[in-house]
C-alpha cells in the first residue's frame, strides 16, 4: 500500500478591501450580481463574475426553479453564457460572492462540487488556471491560483 498526500493552497485575505484593485472590483461585479439572484426557495443568493482574456467580465447569478434540479448555479451560469459568447476566449479570473437571507454570511463559500466540475472543464480546456475568488455576503475572501486547489483529483476525458 502507498499512502498519497494530497495538499491545496488557499490565500485568505481579512476582507474585500484588501484585494488586488482589479479583484476587488471583480467581486464587486459578483455582489451586484449575487443581489440580482432569483432565489425564492432557498433564500441563499450566489453571484459569480468571471474576467476574461480579453478585457471581458461576464456574470451569472443562482436561478431556482420549484422543481430543484431545473435551476442552476452562479458559477455555471456565467461560465456557461462565456462558453457560448467567447468560446475561444480563456477565463483569467473568477470571483464569486454567496449569502443566505435567513442569516449572516462572513465566512468564504466555495463553488459547489457541480460547479468546481464545469470549472475543471474550462480550466482544461483552455490549458490554463483560472484564479478564483470567493466569499460570502461579507467578511473574508479566500483565493485559489486553480480550480485543482479545490478539486484536485478531477474527472476529465482521460478517464473516458
Amino acid at each position: 500500500m502507498k499512502e498519497i498526500v494530497i495538499e491545496s493552497k488557499l490565500f485568505v485575505f481579512e476582507n474585500l478591501d484588501k484585494l488586488p484593485k482589479p479583484s476587488q472590483e471583480l467581486m464587486q461585479k459578483a455582489i451586484e450580481a449575487r443581489q440580482k439572484a432569483y432565489a425564492p426557495y432557498s433564500q441563499f443568493h450566489v453571484g459569480a463574475a468571471l474576467l476574461l482574456e480579453n478585457g471581458e467580465i461576464i456574470t451569472g447569478n443562482n436561478q431556482e426553479n420549484a422543481s430543484y434540479p431545473s435551476g442552476l448555479c452562479a458559477e455555471r451560469t456565467a461560465i456557461y453564457y462565456a462558453g457560448s459568447k467567447y468560446p475561444d476566449v480563456k477565463i483569467v479570473e473568477m470571483a464569486i460572492s454567496a449569502g443566505s437571507q435567513l442569516k449572516e454570511t462572513t465566512e468564504p463559500i466555495p463553488p459547489c462540487g457541480a460547479c468546481r466540475q464545469a470549472i475543471a472543464e474550462y480550466e482544461i480546456k483552455q490549458e490554463s488556471p483560472i484564479k478564483i475568488y470567493f466569499m460570502g455576503a461579507s467578511g473574508k475572501v479566500a483565493k485559489s491560483n486553480s480550480l485543482e486547489n479545490l478539486l484536485p483529483l478531477m474527472f476529465n476525458k482521460e478517464a473516458l
